[in-house]
């Protein structure tokens, strides 16, 4: 069995933009469609209805309307396809996984001291604020940069004497040593120089320049492969009211549950025959953990066939912690004979684990309307302004650069849900239509989210079965480094699910 090193970088909060910067801000700052199947069938557009686990996740009011103590939970397929353009090559990856994204108990409690509160509920529910399962692979020709481009950034400023591999040193002990005492750019100049990727301008230890190894005149042909899961999970405890017969109050205490990996590999082919660097295979996984707690407000006021909903979500206040492991593989000409090609493996087996980070996200508004058509059915319509740029990486000093680009590339988002319920005696049947704007300014980075759903429930009395397809289709332009090689993948990310959903009444 390999021996592991644990590396604890105090200083290095900064250092990786994988999981310390905007991208990170806006990844815990958004939430996915999830939760019961009547939920999604109409696209969470519940802010005004209530009387339904998902529903009082949005506005807490909304647990008041339940009439009876129930207990529901619900099993989900998601679905990711996404098609990928890399300078004019497209390719395509689709994976799809079941998880149990929903359960939720809520207590109701009648007829209180035959006061004017007339009700008061108390509920928990526990569901996926976002899914992280995704998977996608991007190739083509870059025409002018590569993977040495990335290293160089990195390799530039730092002495040849500090970064380069003392006689009898193992990889693991180089790597560890500058991670401890020089920090991530010199552990990235580091494999760069030793995998033969780039070269210093002289063999001076007191060198800070650097050179690719790589020939890129021709391009170089390169492969992108990203793979996500996990989750972030959120806790709700509940209570809410019912004041006489027309208005219903309630608050929600969330506790949330961050639990994130992403395996990035890049694979790239120098076309050029010449080229000093062959082939390079650099991969990177990132493994995020932690908690957050976040609290929310509403009310929702019946007026004969009308109701008004309202609703604060508080920013979300995490604690996050981050590791990250790195290995390298080349093959490249050997400096003293040209014509042979070698090759050079660097795993370190090193877990770099940075300094405790926080994230506050940004809080939200919800307003919601809703009518009802006797006991036909119901239209719905919620409106949501999220903004993004008050959100805040901590502590401030660590991370300036990172939340200036989140005060000059995030922007105010608004999201729009509309959604309808008709019944045939005990069948209801279900769609609805939602529109995510983009948290950045650009409106590339991260495209709008457009969707539909559909659903269908059957009522038994005591027991009820809900069923629910929801699509979602979005542009992504993922980086594919942080530094020196930023060309990026143009991905269309469509987003499908199936959800059914049991319910008890207790």
């Amino acid at each position: 069995m390999k021996k592991v090193f644990i590396l604890f970088m105090v200083m290095l909060s900064m250092s990786i933009s994988y999981a310390q910067d905007i991208n990170d801000v806006v990844r815990y700052s958004t939430e996915n469609l999830n939760g019961t199947a009547r939920f999604r069938a109409m696209s969470g557009a519940f802010g005004a209805l209530g009387g339904d686990f998902s529903a009082f996740s949005i506005n807490p009011a909304g647990s008041a309307v339940f009439s009876t103590s129930e207990v529901t939970i619900s099993l989900s397929n998601y679905n990711n396809d996404n098609d990928a353009s890399y300078f004019g090559t497209r390719s395509n990856a689709n994976d799809s996984e079941f998880d149990l994204n929903q359960a939720g108990i809520v207590f109701v409690f009648n007829d209180i001291a035959n006061s004017d509160w007339r009700k008061i509920s108390l509920g928990l529910n526990v569901q996926n604020n976002n899914n992280f399962y995704n998977n996608y692979f991007a190739t083509g020709t870059n025409p002018t940069r590569g993977i040495a481009d990335y290293f160089v950034s990195f390799a530039n400023g730092q002495a040849l004497g500090d970064i380069a591999q003392f006689p009898g040193e193992t990889d693991t002990d180089t790597y560890l040593f500058l991670g401890e005492n020089f920090g991530f750019g010199a552990q990235q100049a580091f494999l760069g120089y030793e995998g033969f990727v780039i070269n210093p301008a002289t063999d001076d230890d007191s060198n800070t320049i650097y050179t690719s190894n790589a020939d890129y005149s021709n391009g170089a042909i390169q492969d992108y492969i990203v793979q996500t899961s996990g989750f972030n999970r959120k806790y709700t405890f509940n209570i809410a009211t019912q004041y006489k017969d027309n208005l219903y109050l309630g608050l929600n205490v969330n506790s949330h549950d961050v639990d994130y990996r992403e395996r990035r590999v890049l694979v790239e082919t120098p076309v050029n025959s010449d080229s000093g660097l062959q082939y390079a295979e650099f991969s990177n996984e990132l493994y995020t953990y932690g908690v957050g707690i976040s609290f929310q407000a509403g009310a929702i006021l019946k007026l004969q066939n009308i109701r008004l909903g309202g609703s604060y979500q508080s920013p979300t206040w995490y604690r996050l912690n981050d590791e990250l492991i790195q290995g390298l593989s080349t093959d490249f000409r050997n400096p003293g004979n040209p014509t042979e090609i070698l090759r050079r493996d660097i795993f370190p087996n090193v877990v770099n684990v940075y300094r405790e980070h926080r994230i506050v996200t940004p809080g939200s508004l919800t307003g919601s309307f809703a009518y009802i058509f006797g006991k036909k059915g119901l239209i719905s319509f919620d409106y949501s302004l999220k903004d993004y740029a008050n959100a805040k990486l901590r502590p401030t000093n660590d991370f300036i650069d990172a939340n200036n680009d989140i005060d000059n590339q995030l922007q105010a988002a608004s999201t729009y849900r509309i959604g309808g319920e008709y019944r045939i005696n005990q069948f209801s049947l279900r769609g609805g239509y939602r529109f995510e704007q983009s948290p950045f300014q650009d409106n590339s980075t991260v495209g709008d989210l457009e969707g539909y759903s559909l659903g269908i429930g059957y009522n038994f009395g005591s027991l009820s079965f809900d069923l629910a397809y929801d699509r979602s289709e979005q542009a992504l332009n993922p980086q594919l480094l942080q530094a020196g090689l930023v060309d990026r993948a143009n991905i269309n990310n469509i987003n499908s699910n199936v959800t059914f959903s049991v319910t008890f009444k207790l």
